[in-house]
């Protein structure tokens, strides 16, 4: 199933139990984990994308070695709020992805999440190879930590 709001996606998980955050890329997809209570999101690996059904095997594989039940897709909204070409590119692979992997997935607006993650990786003064190695499961670590904030304020409510 594939959602865009929040409080669709929540309705559909366990109680307990972690979610993959994915940034996918042109060249790369990066992976961060959340903890089974949804509260902290933690940078994971890193993918160079390969073949789709490459990816999508190395995708299984984390999932069923920590128990994911959902995943959160960085979505590339423009900033005017517009779909452009990132967009379709991330939903195709989303969907091709859905035909393998039985979890609920929730495209999440990633606008700004690698430009904050670049300014942070500036601000403790790493270098240009160091930021590349941690951009993208950093990103996705973000986007992540972003979606758990909010379906912790959902799951909140009254």
């Amino acid at each position: 199933m594939l959602f865009e709001t929040p409080e669709q996606f929540v309705n559909t998980l366990p109680r307990e139990a972690r979610l993959l955050g994915l940034d996918v890329g042109e060249k790369t997809i990066g992976l961060a984990l959340s903890d089974r209570m949804r509260s902290i999101a933690t940078p994971l690996e890193t993918i160079k994308r390969n073949k789709l059904g490459n990816d999508i095997s190395h995708i299984k594989t984390v999932i069923a070695a920590h128990q994911i039940c959902g995943l959160v897709v960085g979505y590339p909204v423009n900033m005017d709020g517009s779909q452009g070409p990132r967009t379709q590119s991330v939903r195709t692979f989303v969907l091709n992805v859905q035909k393998h992997i039985d979890l609920p997935v929730l495209l999440w607006d990633e606008r700004l999440s690698t430009m904050a993650v670049q300014r942070t990786m500036l601000d403790a003064d790493l270098s240009r190879a160091r930021r590349a190695e941690l951009v993208d499961k950093l990103a996705a670590s973000y986007i992540l930590q972003g979606c758990l904030d909010r379906l912790n304020t959902i799951v909140a409510k009254p």
